[in-house]
């Protein structure tokens, strides 16, 4: 196959030691030269020599930016080249300087996306060998972001496809059972990690053969026992790790971790003088690297120390914290600018095209149901709008019925008067004038002087029926109950409803008013709105009296209502239904309502309604 051979060159030259830097930088610069020939820009060659660059500046310099630079080259031209292995290993590269660099979901990506071509190819060895490669970074990752059971996922995946490969993988695959140690340690399952540096503490020809790694899990292992309590084998194991280490690389890098655990161990035992001897020697060997080791260490020392030095070494943790971040956030800023370049960015904005389809379909669908949810909603309000004005109608009929009620009385009143009047007419007025009449008859033929006296009665007789007749003439020409009928309505509403409250009531009305010049409409809104509000005032006034008066000014009927109660703010009560109710029936006879209250003062309801 052909990513074979490339894989097998790739192994070579990055297991020749790094540290022989003269052979390195000459081979460096002729793959520069080889990535500067312009005719092979897109060639297989070029992206090879683009990888193998990546891989000296990830593995040999501090110089994340450049490998990342020289990555994402070699990366677009695989892409170009559809070659997948190569991407895959390039990607795997990438996530690994994102991963030391804590950008972790930039490396979950890539990770994920390296898998995802890997999966496409045949389970070669060296296909199989580079996913457990990518299991493993992920475990990491997954550790770092405290996502403690997807890490153990990954790491025993990485372990058991490491188990499958062919060859002697015992090193990769005790380095992998030391990160789920770690992982285990982590998430605070202090048997399960101690279980799993057993295991490699107990292959003696490995720990033999890899001093390196025996220290780093012999201080593994003495620490889960010290965070489990277990603490019988220590701090001999602390300095036997230390020493194993300081045998190989004397105060190296893999001894700073082991000096603060020594640190930790003795301060927690109250042995101070230890504990500040190989904090600051944890300290001494960190400031070569300046990291999150010299991290840990200041903050280590700020725990330890008392006093001022307490105080200085946590602001250096401050300072140099702030730096590290500074630093990092640069670091991502770099990758994501180069990132920015490749043609991960078509990939997005046909991720992009996606969402935005997708979320114009929601924005459709929402919208949809939103205008049903109107129409709903509408039609349910107009429903309750036409069981009002329904109710509204039949209250109205209710008081027109009650009006016609009223005038058939006063029609009966009316003929019961005329009645009368007729009676007193026929019966009293024309008998004595019939008796008057006869009277006289007698009397015109004698002219003596007791006739004419009679005669003089008689007349001052006739005078008297003659008053009668004009009084009994001006009782029939007055309408005794003209325009009176509306009024009587309302002064038995107030009446009625006055007794039901419990209020005094006194009512002023305008006898010029001509009601029956208003219109039925008119009369039963302003019926409806007297009613509205007297029972207003009995829920929420707490009144004792109440005025009603009519007036007619410029043809205009004034109604008001005025009240002793207790007031109330006029400005928060105009959402009340009841308030609304007057409000749309005085809308409905073009009419004008105000309404003045004040606390404790009472209520006064002032209506403006045209005559025509």
């Amino acid at each position: 196959m052909k990513f074979k051979l490339f894989y097998i060159i790739v192994v070579l030259f990055l297991n020749y030691s790094f540290s022989q830097e003269s052979y390195n930088l000459r081979k460096i610069d002729s793959l520069k030269q080889v990535v500067l020939n312009g005719k092979e820009q897109d060639s297989v060659a070029s992206a090879e020599a683009h990888y193998v660059i990546a891989e000296y500046y990830r593995k040999a310099t501090p110089l994340a930016d450049s490998a990342f630079y020289y990555y994402h080259k070699a990366e677009k031209i695989f892409k170009k080249l559809n070659a997948h292995y190569q991407l895959a290993l390039t990607l795997y590269g990438v996530a690994v300087i994102q991963k030391n660099e804590k950008d972790f979901i930039g490396s979950e990506v890539s990770s994920i996306e390296a898998l995802g071509l890997l999966e496409t190819m045949p389970s070669s060895d060296e296909v199989l060998n580079l996913r457990s490669f990518v299991y493993n970074n992920l475990g990491i990752v997954f550790k770092e972001l405290e996502q403690y059971d997807e890490s153990v996922k990954y790491h025993i995946k990485a372990i058991e496809l490491k188990e499958k490969l062919k060859g002697d993988n015992k090193k990769t695959i005790n380095i992998s059972r030391i990160n789920l140690g770690s992982t285990y340690k982590n998430a605070e399952l202090f048997d399960l990690a101690i279980n799993y540096y057993k295991q490699i503490l107990s292959d003696k020809e490995f720990i033999k053969a890899e001093p390196r790694i025996y220290a780093l899990v012999l201080d593994n292992y003495a620490h889960s026992l010290y965070l489990s309590k277990k603490e019988s084998q220590l701090p001999g194991l602390y300095h036997k790790a230390l020493k194993i280490s300081d045998s190989v690389d004397f105060r190296g890098y893999n001894s700073i971790v082991i000096n603060q655990h020594l640190a930790e161990f003795y301060n927690d035992k109250g042995h101070k003088d230890l504990a500040k001897y190989y904090a600051y020697m944890a300290k001494d060997i960190s400031e070569k690297y300046h990291n999150d080791d010299l991290l840990k260490s200041l903050l280590l020392l700020s725990k330890i120390e008392d006093g001022v030095l307490a105080v200085e070494h946590l602001n250096s943790y401050i300072q140099l914290n702030d730096s590290l971040q500074k630093n990092e956030r640069s670091i991502r800023n770099k990758f994501a600018r180069i990132r920015f370049e490749t043609n991960q960015i078509e990939q997005e904005n046909i991720q992009i095209s996606k969402e935005r389809m997708w979320f114009l379909v929601i924005s459709i669908v929402v919208i949809i149901a939103s205008f049903l949810v109107y129409l709903v909603i509408a039609q349910r309000n107009r429903n309750k709008e036409l069981q009002f004005i329904q109710e509204q109608q039949e209250t109205n009929e209710e008081i027109y019925n009650l009006m016609l009620s009223q005038n058939e009385k006063i029609e009966e009143a009316r003929t019961f008067e005329k009645t009368r009047i007729s009676e007193e007419l026929h019966d009293g007025v024309l008998g004595r004038l019939f008796g008057t009449r006869l009277s006289l008859d007698s009397l015109n033929m004698s002219s003596t002087e007791e006739a004419i006296k009679t005669r003089s009665q008689y007349i001052s007789e006739l005078k008297t029926i003659e008053e009668d007749i004009r009084k009994v003439s001006h009782e029939l020409n007055t309408d005794f109950v003209s325009g009176s009928g509306f009024v009587d309505i309302i002064k038995t509403l107030v009446e009625t409803q006055s007794t039901i409250y419990d209020l005094s009531y006194k009512i002023d009305h305008d006898d010029i008013i001509n009601w029956d010049g208003v219109s039925n409409k008119k009369k039963i809104h302003i019926y409806r709105i007297i009613q509205e509000s007297l029972h207003n005032i009995y829920k929420h006034a707490n009144a004792s009296h109440v005025k009603v008066s009519f007036e007619l000014k410029n043809n205009v009927i004034w109604l008001q209502l005025t009240d002793d109660g207790a007031g109330f703010n006029v400005d928060k009560a105009k959402s009340g239904i009841g308030l609304k109710n007057m409000n749309s029936r005085i809308k409905e006879i073009n009419g004008i309502i105000d309404i003045t209250s004040q606390k404790d003062s009472g209520t006064t309801v002032t209506i403006q309604v045209p005559i025509t």
